[in-house]
C-alpha cells in the first residue's frame, strides 16, 4: 500500500475542513484536505453566511469573488406567528460592512474556498477520497488511511484534522464519544417553486400547523419543516395531500405550489442533533466543525461556528508547525490543540444551550399562537417596548457568536 506525507491530513471537505486547508496553506504549511465526495453539491447542507463569516472572506481579500456569485442578502430577519410579520432581529445596526446575513447555496461558498485554496502551492484538495481509519502508533494518531474508487493508500502527517461531521469517521474510529443532548425536533427538507405572487423574505412562519423555513434559492425556495422527533411516519401515514394542507396552513401563500412536492420521495426526513465532544482532542488529531460539535439548525449558526473553529485552530497551529525545529514539536502541537477547545468551547457551548431552550419553544404547541391575532393589548405593548431590547441582544449574538475570530 502506497504512503503519501503532509504535514496536517484533513478529514472533511466542509466548511471547516476547506477554510482550515486554506489558512494554513496560505502560511506554507503542506495540507492535504480529503473528501469522500465528487463534489460538493450536498441539497441539505446549510445555506446562511453571517456578518461572522463574511468579515473573514474580507479579510482573505475574496469579497468581489464572493459577490459575484448569486446570493440574497438578509438586512433582517423575519417570522410571521400566526399571520403577524415580525422584525425579529435587525443587522442594520451593526458596524459596516457587514449589515446583513446572506443565503448563499454552501456548495458555492465551499468552490470558492477551494478555488482560493488552489492558489496556494501547499494546499492539496482530493474529491472522492473517503478517510476510513486513523493510524495510531506509539500512542499517538500518526495519520490516516484513504480509499478513492480505484485506490487504497495511507498517509502520514504531523496532525489529522477530523473535519468530517455530526457522523466523524475519524472521531469514532479514535474512539472519541460526544455526549449527546436531547432534541425533540426533526426536520421535513423539500423545495416548491418560487409562488406567482412573490413571498417576502421570510425565514420563519409559525402557526397552529407548526414551523415552516423558508430559504430562497436562485430559482426556488428550500423549506423546513420542523416536527417533532418521530413524528414523520404518521405524518406519511395521513398521505401527501394532507402534508400540503399541513404546509399551507402555516404558510397559505405556499399553497399553490405544493403540488410540486408529488410524493413522500421529494421529502427527505433529517434527524436533529445537538452534542459536543467532552474532549475535543487526543495526540495527533483534532475535531473541529461538526465532528467537535454538532449544532441544531436553529439560527443557522453552524456554518459560521465550523468557520471559527478553522480560524481559531489556525491561529495556534501555524506557529508550532511552522517551528524553528527541524521536526514538528509534537507536545507543541498538543498544546494547540488542547488551547483551541478552550478558546472556542464556551462559546459553543453557549450557543448549544440557546438553541437547546428555543426547541423547547419550538417544539411546544404555543409556537403558533405566541401573538393573537390582532394582538391583544399586552401583546402589543411587548412587541413595543420589551421586543426592541431582545432585538438589540439577539442581533450581535447571531451576527457574530459570542467569541468571533479574526484572521
Amino acid at each position: 500500500m502506497a504512503t503519501l506525507h503532509t504535514d496536517v491530513a484533513i478529514a472533511g471537505g466542509g466548511p471547516a475542513g476547506v477554510m482550515l486547508g486554506l489558512l494554513l496553506a496560505r502560511q506554507g504549511i503542506d495540507v492535504t484536505v480529503f473528501e469522500k465526495h465528487g463534489d460538493f453539491f450536498r441539497d441539505f447542507r446549510g445555506d446562511t453566511v453571517h456578518p461572522s463569516t463574511l468579515n473573514i472572506i474580507d479579510a482573505l481579500g475574496l469579497r468581489e469573488r464572493f459577490n459575484a456569485i448569486e446570493h440574497r442578502p438578509l438586512p433582517q430577519l423575519d417570522v410571521v406567528v400566526n399571520g403577524i410579520r415580525i422584525h425579529l432581529i435587525d443587522f442594520s445596526t451593526l458596524p459596516p460592512p457587514n449589515r446583513f446575513v446572506t443565503l448563499m447555496p454552501q456548495w458555492d461558498l465551499l468552490d470558492l474556498l477551494a478555488e482560493a485554496g488552489a492558489e496556494h502551492p501547499a494546499f492539496h484538495l482530493q474529491m472522492g477520497a473517503d478517510v476510513t481509519d486513523v493510524i495510531e502508533r506509539d500512542g499517538r494518531v500518526r495519520g490516516v488511511r484513504v480509499k478513492t474508487s480505484d485506490d487504497e493508500f495511507e498517509v502520514e502527517a504531523s496532525l489529522v484534522v477530523a473535519a468530517d461531521g455530526r457522523a466523524s469517521t475519524v472521531r469514532r474510529a479514535a474512539g472519541l464519544v460526544p455526549h449527546a443532548y436531547d432534541v425533540d425536533l426533526d426536520v421535513l427538507w423539500f423545495r416548491v417553486p418560487r409562488p406567482e405572487r412573490r413571498l417576502p423574505d421570510t425565514l420563519g412562519w409559525a402557526g397552529p400547523g407548526g414551523l415552516v423555513v423558508t430559504i430562497p434559492r436562485p430559482e426556488y425556495l428550500q423549506c423546513a419543516h420542523l416536527i417533532p422527533k418521530g413524528t414523520f411516519g404518521g405524518i406519511r401515514a395521513e398521505g401527501i395531500p394532507a402534508f400540503h394542507d399541513r404546509i399551507a396552513r402555516v404558510v397559505p401563500r405556499l399553497s399553490p405550489v405544493m403540488d410540486a412536492v408529488a410524493s413522500f420521495d421529494d421529502v427527505k426526513l433529517l434527524s436533529v442533533r445537538i452534542d459536543r465532544l467532552p474532549r475535543w482532542w487526543q495526540p495527533g488529531l483534532l475535531c473541529i466543525g461538526d465532528a467537535a460539535h454538532a449544532m441544531s439548525p436553529v439560527f443557522g449558526v453552524g456554518i459560521n461556528y465550523a468557520i471559527q473553529d478553522a480560524v481559531a485552530a489556525a491561529r495556534v497551529l501555524v506557529p508550532t508547525l511552522r517551528g524553528p525545529n527541524a521536526g514538528p514539536d509534537e507536545s507543541a502541537i498538543d498544546r494547540a490543540c488542547a488551547a483551541l477547545q478552550q478558546r472556542r468551547g464556551w462559546p459553543t457551548a453557549a450557543m448549544q444551550g440557546i438553541q437547546r431552550l428555543a426547541h423547547r419553544l419550538i417544539g411546544s404547541d404555543r409556537v403558533g399562537t405566541l401573538i393573537d391575532n390582532p394582538p391583544t393589548r399586552g401583546q402589543r405593548a411587548w412587541l413595543r417596548f420589551v421586543l426592541p431590547v431582545v432585538r438589540r441582544r439577539a442581533m450581535r449574538i447571531v451576527a457574530y457568536g459570542f467569541r468571533p475570530e479574526r484572521l
